[in-house]
């Protein structure tokens, strides 16, 4: 995709080219562990909203590194630096400017005008938003044939050896071996690894190894999915993100009965009669 970010000052497309759309079904192949072709499977645009809008990309981009921000800067204002704020010298007769506190911004040691303070940069996008940037993302893996689709990826103990062979069998991953040599048979490009849910094995044989990320296909996000330059995911874990298992739905409440309520004059005739 291209760079989200832009340039600085540069004008904006309108809002119609920023946005395309997808109808045709897309074949995607499906290899195996040695990198041959024993499959396929089809994906529907549709299944992932059917189009691109690098607007949404880029807001959902902004507000993951917003909300990654600690916002513990903190810088000492005039009030705050310590010192006298005795005048440095009378004012008349030295021949120097005038001059006042040696705490001001003016002065070496002094305070930071209008400097930061701890501030929250938290905030939320609404959740369908987020929820269809997420997919954006993926799609965009799709369209520009930066997925690869294992049929299956089951690891028996934490190796790290195996997965490097593995990257190195589907030719994708840094250029960097296990000894730190370089490896001109890899592409040089950062992977996302989703499973289907969490893969202890998985995680651990990948974490060591320069630019891959292990995440589960449920907990990807827009930021995570195009900072990695390839996308490797498992056939099952591909389906589980196009249709996530539906959640259980709560039992309907029981209705409780209506309260009749008797108008004023109601009221006053049964006063009324209960007076006799």
């Amino acid at each position: 995709m291209a760079d989200l970010n832009g340039a600085n000052g540069a004008a904006k497309a309108p809002a119609s080219s920023r946005v395309t759309e997808y109808t045709t079904a897309i074949t995607v192949p499906v290899v195996n562990k040695a990198g041959a072709e024993v499959g396929s499977i089809t994906v529907d645009p549709k299944d992932f909203g059917g189009k691109i809008s690098k607007q949404l990309m880029h807001e959902a981009v902004l507000m993951f590194l917003a909300n990654q921000r600690a916002g513990t800067h903190s810088t000492l204002r005039r009030g705050e630096v310590a010192g006298s704020t005795k005048k440095l010298f009378r004012q008349k007769g030295t021949g120097n400017a005038r001059a006042g506190t040696k705490r001001t911004n003016k002065r070496r040691g002094g305070g930071t005008a209008k400097g930061p303070k701890p501030r929250d940069y938290y905030y939320r996008l609404p959740k369908k938003a987020v929820k269809a940037a997420n997919r954006m993302a993926v799609l965009s893996k799709i369209v520009d044939k930066e997925i690869v689709v294992l049929d299956e990826l089951a690891l028996a103990a934490p190796k790290t050896k195996e997965v490097f062979g593995l990257l190195k069998s589907l030719k994708v991953g840094k250029k960097t071996t296990e000894g730190g040599e370089k490896d001109v048979t890899l592409a040089d490009t950062t992977v996302l690894i989703g499973t289907n849910g969490l893969d202890q094995n998985v995680y651990r044989s990948a974490r060591n190894i320069e630019g891959v990320k292990v995440l589960p296909v449920a907990e990807f996000n827009c930021y995570t999915v195009l900072r990695q330059k390839r996308l490797l995911v498992t056939k099952a874990a591909l389906e589980a993100f196009i249709k996530p298992p539906a959640t259980a739905t709560a039992a309907p409440k029981a209705e409780k009965p209506a309260i009749k309520r008797r108008g004023r004059a109601a009221r006053i005739a049964a006063r009324k009669v209960a007076a006799k």
